[in-house]
């Protein structure tokens, strides 16, 4: 009987193998995904300089194949580029390229606007009230550090309340595309506390619960950081 059964159980393990081998492999390139993100948002990597592959996966400390599937990965996310025979290159995003994906992240984030204005609860203002306040202070003392994390969570927290799965994964994307854009705009002049007059804005409409009115602000707001945004750019050239 064990003799019997004993292909039969080979083939068991071989599969098991196989598919442990490719669930490392999967987890292996999530996590390159994940730390390359976070490089290229942190500046680690300046639009338009070439990632070496090689040298980032021997700074992992794993092997190049996830490297390259994580590429790929961020390739289709928008943050970098495959140039055939050149290799990947961090993204450059032409002004046009931006004011186009700023038009539509200002239409979703007003929508995400008009979809929260009904449902959202005192404990939620409050805590966007409370994150505009840290952000305000920040501003007040021309701090950019310190005003950007809670910018960033302010945002974030907007269009994660709307528990729209599919909202939030365009919006997120839309964001990692502009995030360089962006930041160069709240530090322009007095991009921090213009930018977070509009964030009382928008929590004014939503405490109102008028639908129209959230949405308006939260376009409007993402409008006026495309004009600070782009409008920097322009001036630094």
């Amino acid at each position: 009987m064990t003799v019997n059964n004993q292909p039969a159980y080979e083939r068991i393990m071989a599969e098991k193998a196989q598919q442990s081998g490719q669930l490392q492999a999967h987890s292996l390139t999530s996590l390159a995904q994940r730390e390359i993100e976070r490089m290229i948002l942190g500046g680690e990597f300046t639009p338009g300089e070439r990632i070496n592959e090689n040298a980032l996966a021997i700074q992992l400390g794993i092997s190049r194949g996830p490297v390259r599937e994580a590429c790929r990965a961020l390739a289709a996310m928008g943050l970098v580029q495959l140039v055939p025979n050149r290799g990947v290159f961090i993204r450059v995003i032409s002004e046009g390229e931006a004011r186009e994906v700023y038009e539509m992240r200002a239409g979703i984030f007003g929508y995400a606007g008009m979809l929260l204005a009904p449902r959202i609860t005192d404990d939620q203002l409050a805590y966007l009230s409370l994150l505009v306040e840290q952000m305000e202070g920040a501003a007040q003392a021309n701090d950019f550090d310190r005003y950007y994390p809670p910018n960033l969570t302010f945002h974030d927290y907007l269009v994660s309340a709307t528990n729209n799965q599919c909202l939030i994964s365009t919006y997120h994307d839309l964001v990692r595309q502009l995030h360089l854009f962006r930041t160069h705009g709240l530090v322009a002049g007095n991009g921090m506390l213009e930018s977070n007059r509009e964030h009382r804005e928008i929590v004014e409409a939503l405490a109102a619960r008028d639908p129209q009115h959230a949405f308006n602000a939260m376009a409007s707001h993402v409008n006026a950081g495309q004009r600070r945004a782009l409008g920097d750019i322009t001036s630094r050239h």
